[in-house]
């Protein structure tokens, strides 16, 4: 999430810049202190009133409290996973966006299933970059298990990866779900919107091969 805002939030331009977190309840940390106020008007939505929620709503797929249009950032990380319809949730994210607004969401795509109250999905880049066409929001940026550099840190995991969209809504007004009379999926260009980030999996790749050739010619040495 501090990669979005430093690559695309700090772009907006705006004195005041309106960010709705949607599953804010803060259980191992919040994104708040990546919003400082004099820059930001934050708030934390939640189903729960608890630490780091401004805002609980009375029925969690209908924001009537919330207008359209009324934020220009609209995030969620690692709560899409414990939605029974997250689809739903997405058409009220986009609701809420305003026009060139910037939506982002972080989503578990590895972990152990950890049930709050439940658990129902894991996501990958297709997954993500399908959450953006149903609402017709313009995908920025997508990845899944990947990182600005090939060392990786705190971004690869093995068995804890997440998958994190960043998306554009390019109209004003309530959500414009896709017509999926006229719909045809057509593959994204993952390699395009991971934006130069470096996935896990073909980095271990290289590393065997890499070894493997290293493995070889010490054997030709010895031979």
């Amino acid at each position: 999430m501090k990669w979005f805002v430093e690559n695309h939030v700090s772009r907006t331009r705006k004195e005041k810049i309106r960010v709705l977190d949607v599953g804010s309840y803060d259980v191992n940390g919040s994104y708040r202190h990546l919003f400082p106020e004099d820059r930001y008007e934050y708030v934390g939505l939640d189903m729960a009133p608890g630490p780091n929620v401004d805002l609980v709503l009375k029925r969690p797929y209908d924001w009537s409290e919330l207008k359209t249009d009324s934020f220009d950032v609209v995030i969620s990380g690692q709560a899409f996973e414990h939605m029974e319809f997250f689809w739903v949730t997405m058409v009220e994210m986009a609701r809420v966006l305003d026009e060139n607004g910037l939506l982002c969401i972080v989503a578990p795509n590895g972990f152990g299933e950890h049930r709050y109250p439940v658990d129902c999905y894991r996501f990958f880049s297709d997954g993500m970059v399908s959450l953006a066409r149903y609402v017709n929001l313009e995908p920025l940026h997508v990845h899944t298990n990947a990182a600005p550099t090939a060392e990786g840190g705190e971004w690869h995991s093995e068995n804890e990866a997440d998958s994190v969209l960043i998306a554009r809504k390019p109209y004003s007004g309530p959500a414009r779900i896709v017509d999926l009379a006229s719909y045809t999926c057509t593959p994204a260009d993952l390699e395009s919107l991971r934006s130069g980030m470096i996935p896990y999996q073909p980095r271990k790749g290289v590393m065997m091969a890499l070894k493997e050739k290293v493995l070889g010619m010490a054997a030709k040495m010895r031979g």
